[in-house]
């Protein structure tokens, strides 16, 4: 007997935390099951050959929003080469109406509902131990024999407790995010959200955690990604983590927590901005800053108290923020996104990320779209296409200007330009708009440009579209260009430096005998220095108040900001 758990994710990068966590509660029969993960980037037909060589009994596939398509095509392909193979399926996309999904896939044996680690157990025994039949496994809805659709009774919830570890054996995760829960359940009702419909809050006993957590930083994970649904849920079990995590902090790892703004204490803030610069990274679901749309979403948020807590993480200058907005919730309309947007974009985030509405089956959101007037995809990701508030027009805008958006300003490439160009317009939004239209109009879109290239556009928009300083922002370009990258190929708009060639040498010597600013390299001879490092000239002072005169900035790449990753800088004398 073999049976196959197949996770196929968005990126390489990325894990499927739900098989491994399947394999990992059927312990007991470890034997029988094998996992294997791919992506949807993958020609179905090697994944379905990959399979094909298995040849296993029983297959079981996790499904999601943006992998469903992909999965039913190949379960259809893998029921004609493996006939006698049974075909299951579990995860968010196939539990709310398991009925239909085996009515329409015929190919599939059954569904595994909601939580699927004491489900799989059962299934996998009905297979190995041949005692067990189905109809006595809870939480499944199923095809018997004669082609009936049945439903067993629900699966009560477990005791996070319960949950084994995964991540014995890190080999299968090199190169890969980490993912860990320490809670599942979510306690707000956001229409738009499945765990709105989910079960209470429960958590995992922190003594556990705390063991788990310095697995990874024993073993220097890069990245820890939490998929608690609310982080600080509970404030005790956050403030428990957070202080866990500063006090065995090894200088590496780095964990990611999407919490609720509205309910952080003062006592969480401030142990936050006690942390190593990089340590965590939160990510806060704004979704809207329209008052009627926020009271619609059955959400809860203070503008102003979320302001105050962005703000005051913010003061610690150690915590990269990502917060989010939704296109298409209910009356928010484009005017009212775009003061969405400004109000976001004023607090300064590290990210801000313009999502479009997905109609979740078995959300609230989606029971009322018909009420709401939304129109949506009819495949996955069931993305929204126009609502009684907002156009299809409206939408592609707004897709322009996320692409510029992501571009521009959550790449953090192009960030001391973006802040001084953004202010020579009407709000930060209009800025966004037509940097979007420019695109549009010289058919830049569509295109996979090169770093240099994104620069050279911008100065291209400011220079054509604006009636803005082009000397001054050549050189925030530049500033920009070097604070990540000591590029080999100067930009053509660049300054000429021959001229400072023997000054700079100078420098370099000097910097050899008599270390003043470049602090690690001390085994390093002053030519080495020169091309480790960068020395520009300025005609302003680009690291400062932007003043007149002559600047010598050098790019320090070997010690970076840990948040955003720009070299060290120093206005030096030469």
């Amino acid at each position: 007997m073999k049976i196959l758990l197949v996770g196929i994710n968005s990126k390489f990068i990325h894990s499927n935390l739900a098989i491994y966590s399947l394999r990992a509660y059927a312990k007991e029969h470890q034997e029988y099951i094998e996992l294997v993960e791919y992506t949807i980037n993958q020609y179905q037909e090697y994944i379905l050959q990959e399979i094909y060589k298995k040849r296993p009994d029983v297959v079981a596939f996790s499904c999601y929003i943006w992998n469903l398509d992909y999965v039913k095509d190949l379960m259809i392909e893998l029921k004609k080469v493996l006939p006698n193979t049974e075909i299951w399926a579990g995860g968010p996309e196939v539990s709310y109406d398991a009925s239909s999904f085996l009515k329409e896939m015929k190919v599939v044996k059954g569904v595994m509902i909601g939580e699927g680690e004491a489900t799989f157990l059962e299934v996998v025994k009905h297979y190995v131990e041949r005692k067990l039949p189905l109809e006595e496994v809870k939480g499944i809805t199923y095809l018997s024999p004669c082609g009936q659709v049945v439903t067993t009774s629900p699966r009560e919830v477990l005791d996070m407790d319960t949950l084994p570890f995964v991540y014995e054996d890190l080999n299968e995760f090199q190169n890969r995010i980490i993912y860990y829960e320490t809670s599942r359940g979510c306690p707000f009702t956001c229409s738009y959200c499945l765990s709105s419909i989910k079960e209470r809050v429960r958590f995992r006993s922190f003594s556990l955690v705390k063991e788990e957590l310095q697995f990874f930083l024993d073993h220097r994970v890069k990245q820890v990604k939490f998929v608690d649904r609310t982080f600080n849920a509970n404030h005790t079990h956050g403030m428990n983590i957070i202080q866990y995590i500063k006090d065995h902090d090894n200088g590496i790892t780095n964990f990611h927590f999407e919490i609720a703004a509205d309910i952080i204490s003062h006592e969480e803030i401030e142990l936050l901005k006690t942390l190593r610069p990089g340590l965590v990274q939160l990510e806060i679901g704004v979704q809207s800053t329209n008052l009627q749309t926020i009271k619609e979403i059955d959400r809860i948020m203070d503008l102003d108290i979320l302001k105050q807590v962005v703000h005051g993480i913010q003061e610690g200058k150690n915590i990269h923020q990502h917060l989010d907005l939704i296109v298409g919730l209910p009356f928010e309309d484009y005017h009212s996104f775009i003061k969405s947007f400004n109000d976001v974009y004023q607090m300064e985030p590290n990210q801000l990320q313009l999502g479009f509405l997905k109609l979740l089956k078995g959300s609230k959101m989606h029971k009322k779209a018909e009420d709401y007037g939304i129109v949506y995809s009819h495949k996955t990701p069931y993305e929204v296409l126009y609502t009684n508030w907002i156009t299809y027009d409206d939408v592609l805008q707004l897709k322009a200007v996320e692409e510029m958006v992501e571009v521009y300003y959550n790449s953090g490439q192009f960030l001391t330009t973006i802040k001084d160009l953004v202010s020579a317009f009407d709000s930060p939004y209009t800025c966004f708009y037509q940097l979007a239209a420019y695109y549009e109009r010289h058919h830049l879109n569509g295109i996979s440009h090169t770093r240099i290239r994104r620069y050279d556009i911008l100065l291209s928009f400011i220079e054509e579209e604006t009636n803005l300083d082009k000397e001054y922002f050549k050189e925030l370009l530049l500033y920009d260009l070097y604070l990540r990258e000591n590029v080999k190929s100067r930009p053509d708009w660049g300054a000429d430096l021959q001229d400072d060639k023997d000054v700079f040498k100078a420098f370099y010597q000097e910097e050899e005998r008599n270390r003043k600013y470049l602090v690690g390299y001390e085994v390093y001879n002053h030519r080495q220095l020169s091309k480790m490092t960068h020395i520009e000239r300025f005609s302003y002072d680009v690291t400062g108040d932007k003043k007149p005169g002559t600047y010598f900035v050098l790019f320090d790449y070997k010690n970076r900001d840990p948040l955003t990753y720009d070299a060290t800088t120093h206005v030096i004398q030469v």
